[in-house]
């Protein structure tokens, strides 16, 4: 039996939900692969830097007390950068869920850079250290021989990367066509009601699929650095958010939305990536009508999917259905399972 210590690098719904995932498959996780675990560094920016000294506090911090917002400060070391805090945490592993930067994926780089030389596992579920980030943090984990992943950036806990990993070898992936956001998804299902954009955000916010700030969404960045996350590790392409043409939902009109709902062909803001004749490829984040005979035409609600496009085969389609927090958290603990497990 192994015990793995971890660190939380942001904590937030998603940081919470994953150590509330733990706590609860903690029997499976010791029985079916012989882990066991302790929370021994915790990191956000209302906590600050806290580490509860791995050969001092074995049990390091209690999870119920983490997720019901407590404080620690006073009963944990703090340190003033990540460097302090990998030294008294020492973990195995690393959990980072700090905020999306899309234009340059910092600082979440230099904290898996970090990370990985101080000889942890690195997993991340942010979209943007795979964009910009990618290739230098891959190498330098095979490098430290440690590993380095990001299940939950894309579909949140629906395999996408692991599955080209380990079980589609030697295919060529031509291009690939995607559902990436819930926001834009249900404010377009509202508005073709007949109610307005704001109502369709407000849906969306109760729903729990909307950020505070939602224009990541609305206006397809979020999307569009999906886009890139995907093309960057499965393609091989360096795509940056600037080579992709984008186009979000601002200017779509209810009735517009909804005569293309009537004539069975309804508007979804569609990401597409496909390699041309001339080996270059063409990205775009767009709303775009789609019929139900498309691979993605049934994709309602929360729902995301994406469709791949294969050398080896005309079409793979995955969907995720109605995905939520514990959706993106059990990303990380599969990834944490499969970073550990010999």
């Amino acid at each position: 039996m192994k015990q793995y210590k971890l660190a939380f690098l942001g904590f937030g719904n998603v940081g919470r939900a994953l150590a509330r995932l733990m706590a609860a498959k903690s029997g499976e996780l010791r029985e079916q692969y012989g882990i066991e675990w302790r929370i021994t560094g915790v990191a956000s920016r209302r906590l600050g830097w806290l580490a509860k000294d791995a050969a001092n506090t074995p049990n390091g911090f209690d999870v119920a007390t983490l997720v019901s917002g407590q404080s620690y400060k006073d009963t944990a070391a703090s340190s003033n950068s990540i460097e302090g805090w990998l030294r008294h945490a020492r973990p195995d592993v690393v959990f980072e869920t700090t905020s999306l930067n899309p234009e340059t994926g910092q600082p979440a780089i230099d904290y898996l850079r970090a990370t990985l030389e101080a000889g942890a596992h690195a997993i991340t579920a942010n979209k943007g250290v795979i964009v910009h980030g990618f290739s230098s943090l891959n190498e330098l984990a095979r490098t430290a021989g440690k590993r380095f992943l990001f299940e939950s950036t894309v579909l949140d806990s629906a395999p996408v990367f692991s599955l080209f990993r380990e079980t589609l070898p030697a295919a060529k992936l031509r291009g690939f066509s995607g559902v990436f956001s819930s926001t834009t998804n249900v404010i377009i299902e509202t508005m073709e009601a007949g109610r307005s954009f704001e109502e369709g955000l407000k849906t969306a916010q109760d729903l729990g699929v909307a950020e505070t700030d939602p224009s990541h969404d609305i206006d397809g960045w979020d999307a569009t650095v999906k886009v890139c996350a995907l093309a960057n590790v499965l393609m091989g392409v360096q795509l940056k958010p600037v080579d992709v043409t984008r186009d979000g939902i601002r200017g779509l009109a209810p009735s517009k939305l909804q005569a293309a709902r009537a004539a069975g062909a309804p508007f979804k803001l569609m990401a597409r990536a496909r390699l041309g004749r001339d080996g270059d490829l063409v990205a775009t984040v767009r709303p775009e009508q789609v019929v139900a005979s498309d691979p993605l035409g049934n994709i309602r609600g929360t729902s995301l999917g994406v469709h791949f496009e294969l050398d080896m085969m005309p079409g793979l389609t995955i969907t995720s259905h109605r995905p939520n927090l514990q959706s993106t958290a059990y990303g990380m603990l599969a990834d944490f399972i499969n970073a550990v497990r010999e």
